[in-house]
């Protein structure tokens, strides 16, 4: 057998019941958080489904956190604070978003049941003695009377001062692993003595208060990383508690983080620290996290808790196709569309009935109410109530170069166009496949601002929500027998946000293409997408203006190897600047 397979199976035989608490609400109902800071709203989700998905926990070992209560924030943060919190604009320059992006009801729902999460964690681990982990938390810089980086309140704090609450007494270890320091934790536990906090980051914010805190160099990599781990765990005491922020921004390349670690050596990370945490009730806890890899490093968490596994997480493992298409395979065709067909239906799908007549089946199969329940089923729907919208329904009409589909919703009581596209069965590379000659996700409560500017092409600020629209269109041309979806982006921050599953169909385009996004990675796409439409992005000498090519998804490559060739040698030929 060869050695990953055996791998994989010891990894199996070790494994150990790991609770793990989630929610769906834990994605961050903030529709422009993505493009502005980095963050992958859907990181808990991701990680949640694929370790089910992949064995590596029971889905009976998901547990559901409730709201934090109001009682036990009040033991460690100022009324001032949390009153503050019920306005959007302190909420706003927390996340780093325009308070038009801020439901307030929504977004504080997610952070209390993170906080809740975190809580019940730690008295479970109290309880049971053993290891937990919640997929939202961490949120260290939250202190008693402020808040910022993403950290509106401080559940580690909170939950230190509600198990002190319950009785329990004995010397607490906070392990901040983070790639920034815990200012926010120093501040909250600053008159417990029986609370020890120490941090390795790679920022220096001058001395924090009750923190052992190791400052390293920027882009420390993998081996200096892990022996100054090493040296900050001999300093650790002996706990009756612990809590491990096992931060995904110290991975190279990180937009906010500066060190420089592969997805192998944040694995050796969490692996070290649960040897050294062998036996003591510890609380896991992702922190932050600004890469699409974030979500990588948090289930090479889960994985090192549960089995001590250092099998990296498969290259193309993407937990939201396998989501949806799960989810597709339960709705039949009676769900989506009409199977009883009168004869105007079948003139309508074979396009024979006259222009400006009924238009009943969208692409001669769908109802209007069969793609309604389709949304609800794949959580567009909720998604688009924590955003602050209700009272939807789906209407399509034939005309122009396609099938016009809308997706609307009520907000404030006027009803807005959420969702628009203009779709068109096609040949294209000698192939029928589901062509989009227009998409615009529309979130009309946003505005725009120096926060989150106008991109090209935008009337009002996109909902983000392109990676799911992009899945749901390759569902529905497999239900029709199409090869792919087709579209040509007109901008790169249209391209970029449907990287994945879409792939330009010509190699050297998608070799030109992914140097782009690698050489613009740094920059927030608001920043990257503005300096590529304004000319301001250099390649070879000269400025590069954007190639608008078709981008497919679901089209059957012939030749791979060759493509993967070409595609490599074209990314490794180009190299693009900001000017």
């Amino acid at each position: 057998m060869p050695a990953h397979l055996l791998a994989r199976l010891r990894d199996r035989l070790l494994r150990r019941p790991l609770p793990v608490w989630y929610s769906p609400s834990y994605r961050l109902p903030l529709s422009g958080v993505e493009a502005s800071a980095g963050i992958e709203p859907r990181r808990a989700d991701f990680v949640a489904w694929w370790l089910v998905e992949s064995g590596v926990i029971d889905g009976g070992l998901l547990r559901t956190p409730l709201r934090i209560p109001y009682a036990d924030l009040d033991r460690v943060h100022t009324p001032e604070l949390l009153e503050s919190l019920s306005h959007p604009e302190a909420l706003a320059s927390i996340f780093a978003v325009d308070p038009s992006d801020v439901p307030v009801d929504e977004l504080l729902a997610t952070v209390r049941l993170a906080c809740g999460g975190t809580l019940a964690a730690a008295r479970e681990a109290l309880a049971g003695g053993g290891v937990t982990l919640n997929l939202l938390g961490g949120f260290h810089h939250a202190g008693p009377g402020s808040a910022g980086g993403f950290c509106p309140l401080n559940d580690v704090a909170v939950a230190i001062a509600a198990v002190r609450a319950d009785g329990f007494e004995g010397q607490v270890a906070v392990l901040d692993l983070d790639a920034h320091p815990p200012d926010g934790i120093g501040a909250c536990v600053e008159n417990d003595a029986a609370v020890w906090v120490g941090s390795l980051s790679g920022s220096d914010w001058g001395p924090l208060p009750r923190v052992d805190e190791t400052v390293l160099p920027e882009g420390t990599e993998d081996e200096p990383y892990l022996e100054s781990l090493q040296a900050l765990l001999g300093r650790m005491p002996e706990a009756g508690l612990a809590f491990v922020l096992a931060g995904g921004d110290v991975l190279a390349g990180d937009r906010f983080g500066r060190l420089g670690l592969t997805l192998a050596g944040a694995r050796r990370r969490d692996l070290t620290v649960a040897r050294a945490l062998s036996g003591v009730p510890s609380v896991w806890l992702p922190a932050g996290g600004y890469t699409s890899e974030s979500w990588r490093v948090l289930a090479g968490t889960a994985l090192a808790l549960a089995s001590g596994s250092e099998v990296p997480i498969p290259e193309g493992a993407d937990p939201l196709p396998a989501r949806f298409a799960a989810v597709a395979a339960g709705l039949s065709p009676e769900d989506l569309g009409e199977l009883d067909f009168d004869t105007a239906d079948m003139e309508e799908a074979l396009g024979l009935a006259p222009r400006g007549g009924r238009h009943r089946l969208l692409l001669g199969y769908y109802t209007a109410s069969g793609l309604e329940h389709a949304f609800h089923r794949y959580g567009v729907l909720e998604q688009l109530r924590r955003l602050g919208f209700s009272g939807f329904r789906v209407a399509f009409d034939a005309g122009g170069t396609g099938e016009r589909l809308r997706l609307f919703g009520t907000t404030d009581g006027v009803e807005h166009v959420l969702v628009e596209e203009i779709l068109e069965r096609r040949k294209f590379g000698g192939r029928e496949v589901l062509y989009i000659h227009w998409l615009n996700l529309r979130n009309p409560r946003a505005r725009f601002s120096d926060l989150r500017p106008r991109l090209p092409g935008q009337e009002v600020p996109g909902l983000g929500m392109a990676r799911e629209m992009g899945e749901i269109l390759g569902i529905m041309a497999r239900r029709l027998g199409l090869a792919a979806v087709v579209f040509r982006p007109a901008h790169f921050h249209t391209a970029y946000s449907v990287r994945r599953p879409f792939a330009f169909v010509v190699p050297e385009r998608q070799g030109r293409f992914e140097a782009l996004v690698r050489d613009l990675a740094r920059l927030p796409l608001l920043e990257a997408t503005a300096a590529v439409a304004d000319g301001r992005v250099w390649l070879g000498g000269s400025p590069y203006t954007w190639e608008a090519d078709e981008m497919a998804v679901g089209w059957e490559w012939s030749e791979v190897a060759q493509r993967d060739e070409a595609i490599r040698h074209e990314r490794e030929r180009c190299s693009f600047e900001v000017r």
